[in-house]
């Protein structure tokens, strides 16, 4: 197994974005995470259905949907009609996760469950055999371009852990601050999918900064294997 790269176009040039999401997808990413935000459950707005469509006519690469949203059972179906390959909710955003996770199975898309910095993560401990993915945050979710909390490491162990002893075949992908300086690092603690926003988009060699990111990640597969 290797280490997958998932550009999150929050970074992109939304002036440009179809040709941001081919160029990444030239350069050897594997999916394209797109976050939706609400500017309630979070305090920023960012894209919506519409965009999530379009994105889905011209994109070589699966669409990772990340619902950073209240109420996402309202809209869960309407996202993989849109176009989405996997959809994750967040833990804090549903009082009925369960059937939130299984609706959008059903629906034909991989379910993911998103969790925040300073949420537990025994809240998962029920649900994690049930999912496809787990959006570790390693930053409070809302705003690209912020620093990794350091203490995620640790809270990446621990979820690795978590998964194994429920049987879980979930993913774990990262999702804040994850740059090539890290992602050995991150990869080694437990993550398997890395989303870089700034650390793509905001360089002046995206190609390279996946390659850097897949680089570092592979070293950390290998440290964790040896373990």
């Amino acid at each position: 197994m290797s280490v997958r790269i998932a550009p999150s176009v929050l970074s992109a040039d939304f002036s440009a974005l179809g040709n941001d999401v081919r160029m990444v997808a030239d350069a050897g990413a594997d999916w394209i995470h797109v976050d939706v935000m609400d500017g309630r459950f979070v305090p920023n707005i960012s894209i919506g259905l519409p965009v999530v469509a379009a994105l889905a006519r011209i994109s070589p690469l699966p669409l990772d949907v990340h619902l950073m949203i209240v109420e996402p059972e309202k809209y869960v179906d309407a996202f993989v009609e849109a176009g989405a390959a996997s959809v994750s909710v967040h833990v804090e955003a549903t009082d009925h996760l369960h059937r939130l996770v299984h609706r959008i199975r059903h629906a034909g898309a991989r379910p993911g469950v998103a969790i925040n910095p300073a949420t537990p993560l025994d809240t998962l401990a029920d649900i994690a055999p049930d999912l496809d993915i787990v959006i570790l945050m390693t930053v409070n979710p809302g705003f690209g371009g912020q620093t990794f909390i350091e203490r995620s490491y640790d809270r990446l162990r621990r979820l690795r852990d978590l998964l194994d002893r429920t049987g879980s075949a979930a993913t774990i992908t990262v999702d804040g601050g994850v740059d090539p300086a890290r992602a050995e690092a991150v990869v080694e603690a437990g993550g398997d999918v890395l989303v870089a926003g700034a650390a793509v988009f905001a360089t002046p060699d995206p190609a390279g900064a996946i390659a850097a990111l897949r680089t570092a990640g592979q070293r950390g597969w290998q440290a964790r294997a040896r373990r």
